[in-house]
């Protein structure tokens, strides 16, 4: 069993109110994590105000060292990493090799992003009336910049704040998920290890009640940046002040399948079932409402549950397993009824709907859903696809618009005209076109409309959202 601890300025500061954090697949103990409160939030944010000057007598070549040497000592320590991933989140050893490998590749865009924060000449005699004035504006860091991060990647996208948050001088205090917390524990010594400032780099762990609250109420903390619900988003922001936020929040992502797919259902097929059941369905854009043209339904249908049914669900330890469980009991109940309340209000379940244990559920398609029903219109964020028949590309983007989110969505089609339509037309941050929602690259901005949130990740995106522009002028004349 793993005894976490908190890391404020270096220093590991454990408590007696202690925190489990189980292995979603058995429900055993992985280890344990203090119970921070208020008090630790605040002391972490007045060592990270001694981290940001610290921080401010670096180079930017200092910085850009730092993070590319984490991103080798993390690359280095892959196996082990990935293994404390897998306890934690429950994913398959085979994803959680994968989240390493992108965290090493976020960490790296971040060390480039140091080299790149500039600002540029600003003409201030293209005013009527002014001479001899010149100036450009810079870009400098806010400060101290509060991390609260999810449970499903909190590898990765804990760099993908954290990263550009060094890259431009900040310091940071990170509130990782009680859930997945010790692989969190991990990246801050890392990037101590690195060359960072101890002071620069603190987690404060526990519950977001009381933690998260303290650091977003805290107006020291110059920046919120936030992954996670919608409910915890709309709060935060209600909390937290004059300060700049960050939110990426949900989704159900939404795919058009068009007629002409008729000869490619196979690829199609598997394309979507892959996007909808990666780690168990627990991914902010994991496919969930497919929307397929009405004269290759059935096929489709066919094609999506002979898929499904090859899936093997058990042990994310198993090198043959393709699905493991959900984060926990809580979250598979909330799943099950979900279920259960769209089959009450008429649809049917095509292959699925079992739970195998208290966080194991078979990947699960459903048709004929109604629209006002769980299932269409909330995050499920399980294993659980949406199938309905629609009548043309207009009839699906109606239907994908019927969400209250606008993360990522997809459209599979021969046709150039319909597939600019469905980009022009679909109230989405990122249209994939014959190409799952579930599609990402840490490089590009990525973030949504609506309720899925403000602003966007990716490193040379979020390093601007993390910095201030000051003007300075020269009058020349005097």
């Amino acid at each position: 069993m793993i005894k976490g601890y908190m890391l404020i300025g270096g220093e590991k500061v454990c408590k007696d109110r202690e925190i489990e954090i189980l292995f979603p697949y058995d429900e055993t103990v992985v280890g344990t994590i203090p119970d921070g409160d208020k008090e630790d939030a605040e002391r972490a944010v007045s060592v990270a105000l001694k981290g940001f000057e610290k921080m401010n007598q670096m180079t930017a070549y200092e910085r850009y060292q730092c993070l590319s040497r984490a991103a080798r000592i993390l690359s280095n320590r892959s196996f082990e990493i990935a293994e404390l991933l897998t306890k934690e989140v429950g994913k398959t050893l085979k994803e959680a090799l994968g989240e390493v490998g992108r965290a090493v590749n976020t960490l790296t865009l971040s060390a480039e992003e140091a080299k790149r924060l500039k600002g540029e000449e600003i003409l201030f005699d293209a005013a009527p009336g002014v001479k001899g004035k010149v100036g450009f504006y810079r870009r400098v860091p806010l400060g101290v910049i509060g991390c609260i991060t999810p449970f499903n990647f909190p590898l990765n996208l804990t760099c993908h704040k954290v990263g550009p948050a060094l890259a431009a001088g900040n310091s940071v205090v990170i509130k990782p998920s009680e859930n997945t917390s010790l692989v969190v524990i991990k990246l801050a010594e890392i990037l101590i290890e690195a060359g960072f400032p101890p002071e620069a780099v603190n987690v404060v762990t526990g519950y977001g009640e009381k933690v998260g609250d303290a650091l977003v109420r805290d107006e020291r903390v110059k920046k919120i940046t936030f992954t996670g619900s919608v409910p915890v988003g709309k709060i935060i922001m209600s909390r937290g002040g004059l300060k700049k936020y960050a939110m990426e929040l949900g989704s159900n992502a939404g795919v058009y399948i068009d007629s002409d797919q008729v000869d490619k259902l196979d690829f199609v097929a598997e394309k979507v079932c892959r996007g909808g059941f990666t780690m168990a369905g627990q991914v902010c854009i994991s496919v969930q409402r497919v929307f397929v043209n009405d004269t290759i339904f059935d096929e489709f249908i066919e094609k999506a549950v002979s898929f499904t049914k090859s899936l093997k669900v058990g042990n994310p330890f198993d090198e043959n397993t393709d699905i493991g469980p959900v984060i926990d009991k809580a979250s598979a109940d909330r799943i099950m009824e979900w279920i259960e309340e769209a089959v009450s209000a008429g649809a049917e379940i095509v292959v699925g709907g079992r739970r195998l244990s208290n966080t194991l559920i078979e990947p699960t398609i459903l048709i004929n859903v109604p629209e006002d029903v769980k299932l269409f219109t909330d995050e499920v964020f399980g294993p659980v696809i949406v199938v309905n028949r629609v009548k043309n590309v207009e009839d699906g983007i109606e239907k994908i618009n019927l969400s209250r989110y606008g993360l990522q969505a997809g459209i599979f089609t021969n046709d150039i005209r319909k597939a600019l339509k469905f980009a022009d037309e679909v109230e989405a941050g990122g249209i994939m076109i014959n190409e799952i929602p579930t599609f990402r690259v840490d490089q590009m901005p990525y973030g949504g409309m609506k309720e899925s949130g403000i602003g966007r990740e990716g490193p040379s995106f979020a390093i601007e959202e993390m910095t201030e522009i000051k003007v300075i002028c020269f009058d020349l004349n005097q």
